[in-house]
């Protein structure tokens, strides 16, 4: 369905997210269909990209919408298998208005070589942009959890971290999830992420 015809709530969420989408593509993040994005609508409404689109590529065709349960409201539309750990997110807390899913070379090469079930970010001037940091003399750990194909399995093993993870988290090999109160901010901290992540792997290298 186009933009035109549907509400301007709708319209704004659809176009929050084919920005992002060309916003994340011009980064090398959702590279050919990987990553997902969504954004939760002031009346609880989900609009999330569909399966298979290229995100640099996206138009009001490529965003659907899903009830609380990750589920299409219209017949024959296929969402993400991923939507799950959207609609978890914002199950979880009511001010998440923003998910965002890529798929970075610095987030996949590290989220493989990390052994520990976490990445460290320690006394950068950026953390400053997660949610409860105000000094970049802090540390924030990133979370990693195991790929797995069951998507409703890798949510529960997610669930217990709720609320915990002020800067995201990683599933290896695959991406990252950052989520903010709007689209603004969740691409705020993920381009702090991303670029944060990027140092991790340069100081590596060194």
């Amino acid at each position: 369905m186009s933009v035109e015809g549907r509400d301007t709530a709708w319209n704004e969420a659809v176009r929050d997210i084919i920005e992002a989408g060309r916003r994340m593509d011009q980064r090398g993040w959702v590279p050919a269909t990987a990553g997902n994005l969504s954004r939760k609508l002031p009346d609880g409404r989900i609009a999330i990209t569909r399966s298979g689109g290229h995100k640099g590529f996206l138009n009001a065709d490529g965003v659907i919408e899903v009830d609380a349960e990750g589920r299409p409201l219209i017949e024959g539309q296929r969402a993400s298998a991923e939507t799950l750990l959207h609609t978890q997110l914002y199950a979880h807390d009511p001010k998440i208005g923003a998910v965002l899913h890529g798929h970075s070379i610095p987030g996949t090469v590290l989220s493989l070589d990390e052994p520990g079930p976490s990445i460290e970010l320690a006394g950068y001037e950026l953390l400053k942009v997660f949610e409860g940091q105000s000094t970049h003399e802090t540390s924030v750990n990133v979370p990693l959890f195991d790929n797995d194909q069951d998507i409703a399995r890798l949510a529960t093993v997610v669930a217990s971290s709720l609320g915990k993870m002020p800067a995201g988290y990683l599933i290896r090999g695959h991406g990252v999830y950052v989520w903010g109160p709007d689209m603004s901010t969740a691409l705020a901290r993920l381009e702090g992420l991303e670029f944060l992540l990027a140092c991790v792997l340069k100081r590596r290298k060194l």
